[in-house]
């Protein structure tokens, strides 16, 4: 069985509205040293079998990532 952590982000040059939102709200609490916030999706998920890296990059293209606007890497613990 092995643990895969999954990390998903908007490619560069992709709006990110939703970091926006919270570099603005950080700076109104005087968090002024802030820039360039990024929020993404964290995963966690355990699998059995081979070719477990194969498999979690077709997860990643087919359900957890949008290839378009998204990136993704993942770290494969057994």
């Amino acid at each position: 069985m092995a643990k895969v952590k999954i990390y998903v982000t908007h490619k560069k040059g992709i709006l990110d509205p939703q970091g926006k939102t919270v570099e603005t709200a950080l700076k109104s609490l005087g968090y002024k040293n802030v820039s360039d916030v990024h929020i993404g999706k964290y995963i966690e998920l355990e699998i059995e079998g081979r070719d477990v890296k194969q498999q979690v990059k077709e997860m990643c293209e087919k359900l957890l990532s949008n290839p378009i606007i998204e990136q993704y890497r993942f770290e494969v613990e057994t």
